[in-house]
């Protein structure tokens, strides 16, 4: 007996007992059950597995327990739609903080694609505009969450979940003690919403609320699968009662939609990021505690939202190698770019460096910031290097990116590919070797050209030593620009930062500097600022 449809079994019992199938022989009659049984079982399967909802849910894994440094990897989730809700989380008509506001306003189109298009899936939509539901009280939606029957739970359904220290340490990555407004000059809180935004159509199979019976009429549905939109993360898309944080502790299955919110952040505030910056630091807190995060790309197909005044070019930031510890000293750097940059960090893995766990982030960078040693690679992830300097984006190498993807006189293991030719052909370098440990590398400015470069503005070069070993690099190729020059007792100088005009067209800023005692002089930070905003100026259209 196939298994399918009753209406289909039904329909299919009928047909076989017409006068014309019965008088068909007993062999060909029993072909025609098995082929159509083989059709209406595979027939169903495949609508089953078309209709669920596959998402890319991006999770934060510790590289090391204690290290706080996190490998930034993908989950393929599939969820059955009839078990899968959306909590539109406080996407109000306005606002006392009107930069939010508007943020709202723009968000809110983009928002209704991605929910219509779920809602026409199957997915229940919950639309919950805390504080206003005098708004709502006379409607069928309203009255749908209200008469979802009480669940009782082991963990209580507060209205607020407050930050849990225990679970994701004493504070978020942002301070928003001043309430977050970016408006200038700042405005008190008050309340200026009295309804959810209009832009966000409520249908009639949709439902209407702003407190646990969010949660009940999941369990009267048999709903496992949450995803999370709105504003603000930091704030309610945590803390309230049918959010992240709540239905986390009731054992749901969560997700936020990441590109689908935005944040209460005031960029003067700690850690002075950007305000879309603020949002990315707050979204990779939840990755990292709460849950996976996935994009609208996977309900719509269409390209991730971004707001209009989110400009900041992609850094993805690829730190591998044992000698100098740069997956620190380039984790705490990154803190200087949040103002300009969007920023990934992809480190290599704790047991094997060769391994690069996230690696796919390259594939959207607009830059690459690379300290690697002596790794070698699966063949698919030196593609991804290989494809992504192809295409003439950018290169950002220090200290032993001269020497990122080859043993020193030995072939790769099985299995693993290397690139010995990468530093003649990607930052024009010649590494041979390095001279001894010991005496710091006094810095001049390259040529009097090179003193007006804008990689080297406010650069203090008079000021900045080197305090690893120096690298011999001599002869660059033709197609450099040097910028510094090292000098140590009774050795031949050395260029130590150059620019490279590569046969793809790319620029590639190299410096041998990258030593951990580098990294603690703010003329070596700001060198490397100025090469990633060059660089970055220099290759958009």
């Amino acid at each position: 007996m196939c298994t399918a449809d009753l209406s289909l079994q039904s329909r299919s019992a009928h047909r076989f007992q017409s006068p014309v199938t019965m008088t068909r022989p007993p062999l060909a009659r029993m072909r025609q059950i098995l082929l159509s049984c083989f059709l209406v079982f595979n027939g169903v399967a495949a609508l089953a597995t078309d209709d669920l909802l596959h998402l890319t849910g991006r999770v934060r894994t510790e590289v090391s327990p204690g290290a706080g440094l996190w490998h930034t990897t993908s989950q393929s989730l599939a969820w059955k739609p009839a078990e899968t809700c959306i909590v539109v989380c406080d996407m109000w008509d306005d606002h006392w903080c009107k930069p939010s506001a508007a943020r709202v306003a723009e968000l809110a189109p983009h928002m209704n694609e991605v929910i219509r298009s779920a809602r026409q899936r199957g997915v229940l939509i919950l639309h919950c505009p805390s504080d206003t539901m005098d708004f709502y009280k006379d409607t069928p939606q309203r009255q749908r969450a209200q008469a979802a029957p009480v669940f009782p739970t082991e963990k209580p359904l507060e209205r607020w979940v407050r930050l849990i220290p225990e679970r994701e340490g004493n504070a978020l990555p942002i301070d928003d003690s001043d309430g977050g407004c970016d408006c200038d000059p700042p405005v008190s809180s008050h309340r200026a919403w009295t309804r959810q935004h209009p832009a966000l159509e409520i249908h009639d199979e949709d439902a209407i609320t702003d407190s646990a019976e969010a949660f009940y009429l999941m369990k009267q549905r048999g709903i496992r699968n949450v995803i999370v939109m709105g504003v603000h993360t930091n704030m309610c898309v945590l803390g309230r009662p049918f959010s992240i944080r709540q239905m986390v502790l009731q054992g749901q299955n969560v997700v936020l939609m990441r590109d689908m919110t935005d944040s209460m952040y005031n960029p003067p505030r700690s850690p002075q990021a950007s305000h879309f910056g603020g949002t990315d630091l707050v979204v990779r807190h939840i990755e990292q505690f709460w849950c996976p995060t996935v994009l609208s790309t996977d309900i719509t197909g269409k390209a991730p939202f971004r707001f209009a005044e989110d400009r900041r070019p992609h850094v993805v930031i690829v730190a591998s190698e044992p000698e100098y510890r740069t997956e620190v000293s380039l984790t705490s750097f990154e803190r200087e770019l949040w103002k300009d940059f969007r920023v990934s960090m992809v480190y290599g893995d704790s047991m094997d460096g060769s391994l690069l766990p996230g690696l796919d982030v390259l594939k959207s960078a607009d830059l690459l910031l690379l300290s690697a040693r002596r790794r070698t690679l699966q063949p698919e992830q030196l593609a991804i290097f290989r494809d992504f300097i192809a295409s003439g984006k950018p290169v950002v190498g220090i200290r032993t990116a001269s020497h990122p993807f080859h043993l020193r006189n030995q072939k790769p293991p099985q299995g693993r590919v290397d690139w010995p030719g990468f530093d003649a052909e990607v930052n024009g370098g010649h590494y041979t070797n390095h001279h001894g440990a010991g005496p710091t590398t006094t810095l001049v400015a390259a040529s009097d050209r090179a003193v007006l470069h804008p990689i080297l503005r406010d650069v203090d070069v008079a000021g900045l030593k080197g305090m690893g070993s120096l690298y011999q690099v001599s002869p660059l190729a033709s197609s450099t620009e040097p910028l510094l020059i090292g000098q140590i007792p009774e050795k031949s100088p050395e260029p130590v930062a150059w620019l490279n005009r590569r046969n793809d067209g790319g620029l590639t800023f190299y410096t041998s500097l990258g030593h951990t005692g580098d990294f603690e002089q703010p003329a070596f930070r700001r060198l490397l600022l100025n090469a990633c905003r060059f660089l970055t100026a220099e290759s958009t259209p």
